[in-house]
Parts: C-alpha cells; structure tokens; sequence
C-alpha cells in the first residue's frame, strides 16, 4: 500500500517506519533536516527489540502525498488546517487521512476543511526524534481508531506491522482519556524537563496530577463525554511503561519551540470556562507553560541577534 506520513517527527516517523519494515511505499514529509538524512539512508528506526534503516521516500513537499491510498497526519495541533489546506491539493478523492495527533478536535478540524474521510486516532507510544532521520522508540505504540468502512482492514495493516491497533464505538471517550494522561504529564515533565518515571516519584507530584485529573474528568462531563476505564490507573501505567519518556512539550521547550499546550491543559481550561467549572491546577500549567515558551522565544531572538 502507497502511505503517506504528514508531519515526519516522532511520531510519524514511528509509525511510518514500522509500516515501511512491513513492506508498505512509505513517503514521510516533513523537516529539511529529517528529510535530507532519509534520503541519504532511509529511517533509522532503533526500537526496543531491533535497530535498522528502513528504505523510505522522502520530502519537504506536500503534494508527495498524491497517489497515497492511506495518509497519517502527525503534525502539531497548532499546524491541523495549514497541513489540512497543504494536503487538501494533492489527496486522492478516495484517501483515507488518520488524525495520529494530541488534543481532541484535530480530526474534526481536518475534516471541515476536506472532502476526504478523517478518522480521529488515539496514539499510545513514547518516542523522539534522536538525531536526523533517527527515531528512537521507548514504549508501547497501540492505536485506538474511529470506526470507518475499512476499519478492519486498518486493523490488519497496522497489526501485520507489529502495530497494536483497534477500533472504538467511544473514540471522543478514548481521546479525552489520552488528553487527560497528557494534561497530567506534559506541562510537568516540561517545567521540571524531567522523564516520567523520576516526576512521578517528586514530593507533591502525584497530588496535582490528582487535581489535574479530576478537573478534566468534571469537564468531560460536562461535555456529556464518557471518557473509558479507570483514569487514574492510566496515569499510574504511563509513568511504569514510559519511565524514561520526556513529554513533547518537554521536548518543545527545550528546542525553543512553540507547543501544543493550548490544545492540552488549555483547551480544559476554555471548556471549563465555558461551562462553569473551576480548573484552576491546568490554568497554573497552562500558564507556567506559556511563560516558558516565550521565555524561550525571548532567548532564541536574543542568541540570533548577538551570535
């Protein structure tokens, strides 16, 4: 199958891999940096059980999706309609997009802006960008997807390709269940810039991921969201199966980049305001974040000025 990756960081970069080992055309689209190195020598894929280059196609260009029968969109929520109207010229009419991204709205997004079927995806792994065209992965990796027509064929693909993969009748529920895990994680690991597994063991720590948790769990409610399982157990296993895991926010501000906060604790925060409930422990991480970005913004204008 022809797959087009949107948005080649960690993520795209995982998931695009692993299907370009299971033998699928894989074109990742993303950064120059990224983009250069695959093509000199494929995707180095380094994950828990092996370590290989993996053949891929390569480009900055959006309209490299063109003939793609599948297309993972993984960039930024901040980025969803500049990469829905980059990608809204080249799609096939018959394309599948799958929204592989944080946050809750982003397939909803995408698809007031294409014609194209969007399905929301719920995303579970830790990974990073180690160097150029350098994935390394540290956990887990299943999906969680909206139902579609060819949802079992999806299933197949992505299991066929080491991927554990599902479909949910609940997906708003899967999705709020996974913005939870990220309000609770994200914005902490990037203030502290420490992995998950020694955040959690901090003095103080697993009582405001108890607030944070239960303030998102008040809002989904009143959203009339069902959001599935035991949340809190969730919280608890991601700190023992991504021990090592930096958070992306993390990652973002210690690149000076921009993140995706507004649409993690910030988003609770609108909605809570919307509605009536209090969220005060994601309006600090909200805000602390905030400060930190343009604190980094600050200091990358002040580095270009004075090299």
């Amino acid at each position: 199958m022809k797959i087009a990756v949107m948005g080649a960081g960690a993520v795209g970069c995982y998931y695009g891999g692993m299907l370009a080992r299971a033998g699928h055309e894989v074109t990742m689209i993303g950064r120059p940096t990224h983009v250069e190195a695959m093509r000199r020598n494929g995707l180095l894929l380094e994950t828990q059980a092996f370590s290989l280059h993996v053949p891929v196609q390569a480009s900055t260009d959006a309209r490299c999706i063109k003939g793609a029968g599948l297309v993972l969109c993984c960039v930024k929520s901040t980025d969803s309609e500049s990469a829905a109207a980059d990608m809204a010229r080249h799609l096939d009419p018959d394309a599948l997009v799958l929204s592989m991204q944080n946050g809750v709205d982003n397939a909803a997004r995408l698809q007031a802006l294409l014609k194209q079927d969007v399905i929301a995806t719920v995303v579970y792994v830790a990974t990073e960008m180690a160097g150029p065209g350098h994935v390394r992965h540290h956990g887990r990796g299943e999906l969680v997807m909206g139902p579609t027509a060819s949802g079992q064929a999806l299933v197949t693909l992505f299991v066929e390709a080491g991927i554990p993969a599902a479909i949910s009748d609940n997906v708003t529920g899967e999705l709020w269940a996974k913005l939870i895990l990220n309000c609770a994680y994200n914005a902490l690991s990037a203030i502290t810039q420490i992995p998950y597994g020694r955040l959690v063991q901090s003095d103080g720590v697993d009582g405001v991921m108890r607030d944070v948790v239960q303030e998102c769990l008040a809002v989904a409610q009143g959203l009339g969201v069902s959001v599935p399982g035991d949340t809190w157990e969730a919280v608890q296993r991601i700190a023992r199966t991504m021990p090592n895991q930096y958070s992306s926010t993390a990652q973002d501000l210690g690149r000076g980049k921009c993140s995706e906060i507004d649409h993690l604790n910030g988003h609770v925060l609108r909605q809570g305001e919307a509605l009536g409930i209090a969220t005060p422990v994601n309006r600090v991480l909200h805000t602390l974040v905030k400060v930190l970005e343009a604190k980094a913004a600050m200091t990358k204008t002040s580095t270009k000025e004075n090299p």
